[in-house]
């Protein structure tokens, strides 16, 4: 029996799609510089991960504020 918390394949894939959508954005809001084959340590993954996070956040709000005409 499906649990109703877990979301469709549908909904998956339509939050799939609205993530790839903004990504360009979300790269250019968080301002990262590529690595161009520099290894980094799980520290400095983990701060770009959470810049990540947060322009994802930010570019998230700008799309539904822009959608809404506000």
């Amino acid at each position: 029996m499906a649990d109703a918390t877990q979301p469709t394949s549908n909904e998956l894939q339509q939050k799939y799609r609205q993530f790839v959508d903004i990504l360009p954005l979300t790269i250019a809001l968080a301002g990262l510089p590529t690595s161009e084959g520099r290894l980094y340590s799980e520290e400095q993954m983990e701060a770009r991960v959470t810049s990540l996070r947060t322009a994802h956040r930010l570019a998230r709000g700008l799309l539904k504020e822009h959608l809404s005409g506000s």
